[in-house]
């Protein structure tokens, strides 16, 4: 079974990297996946509904992993069909309305989500209180649950599945509207065209290349962390012949970013679980 569940979501990455090499926009990629989400949750349903599970730890796999990944990936998609299509050529408007996203995202975010005991235990990744969470029929409403669990059908959902769902959705949103807004950036470093063979450029913004410097100090990434922040953005600016001017006021900055701090980051961790897919 659980090669089985492997394949399951095996085959939405597939889908998703075959529609995306076809579609010619978003809103064409999403509205196909949408449906074929719809109809694989729909297969799913039917399945369980004939044939049950034949552990408990298969059905708790379920619930806790590929339900609530396949549901977060119909709310996402669905999230961005309904999405206000902008055109605007100037980049200050497509940054001011992505940003404006992320800002909501994240309001709605602390609202819903990071206020429960439930968010914790699962970004913790806990497994001592599954047997609660992810079974179907264990829904203690003496707790209060979301309105919307009494429209649900308790024979597929543990209402605690659904709430992993929205968090899964989420984090591809905030990941869709980070990666829009660094695509979008016009504010790169350059380096003359005529740089002899073998130099390097930064390409991407110089805000970009300054948090990638702090993340690798603090991680101790070069010379086990022995390396000052100085030097080290000393080496990335003779490396790819920029200059950064003053970092640590360029990082004061980012630690009050609306949102994600680490924005950067996120569209490198994204860029490259996309690669993957592409690899597959």
């Amino acid at each position: 079974m659980k090669q089985l569940y492997k394949n399951i979501l095996l085959s939405v990455k597939h889908e998703e990297k075959n529609v995306r090499q076809k579609s010619k926009s978003t809103i064409e990629e999403a509205y196909h996946m949408v449906s074929f989400l719809r109809k694989l949750l729909s297969d799913l349903k039917r399945q369980i509904a004939k044939s049950g599970f034949a552990t408990v730890d298969e059905e708790i796999a379920f619930f806790k992993t590929v339900k609530p990944e396949i549901l977060g990936k119909l709310i996402y998609y669905n999230r961005l069909v309904r999405l206000e299509v902008i055109s605007a050529e100037r980049y200050e408007l497509i940054q001011a309305y992505y940003s404006e996203q992320i800002k909501l995202l994240n309001k709605e975010y602390k609202k819903h989500l990071e206020c429960s005991d439930f968010y914790w235990y699962y970004r913790s990744g806990r497994s001592d209180k599954d047997l609660s969470y992810f079974r179907l029929g264990n829904i203690n409403f003496l707790d209060g649950v979301d309105s919307f669990f009494f429209e649900v059908d308790l024979e597929f959902s543990t209402y605690y599945d659904y709430k992993v769902a929205q968090i899964i959705a989420m984090d591809y949103l905030c990941s869709h509207f980070l990666t829009i807004i660094n695509q979008k950036d016009t504010t790169y470093t350059s380096v003359s065209s005529t740089s002899e063979s073998g130099s390097f450029s930064w390409t991407d913004s110089k805000n970009a290349l300054i948090e990638l410097i702090y993340a690798l100090h603090a991680a101790g990434s070069v010379s086990n962390g022995r390396t000052g922040l100085r030097k080290l953005s000393k080496l990335f600016e003779e490396l790819f012949e920029v200059n950064l001017g003053d970092i640590h006021h360029a990082f004061h900055q980012m630690k009050f970013r609306a949102g994600e701090k680490t924005s950067y980051l996120l569209f490198l961790k994204n860029s490259l679980e996309q690669y993957m897919d592409r690899e597959l």
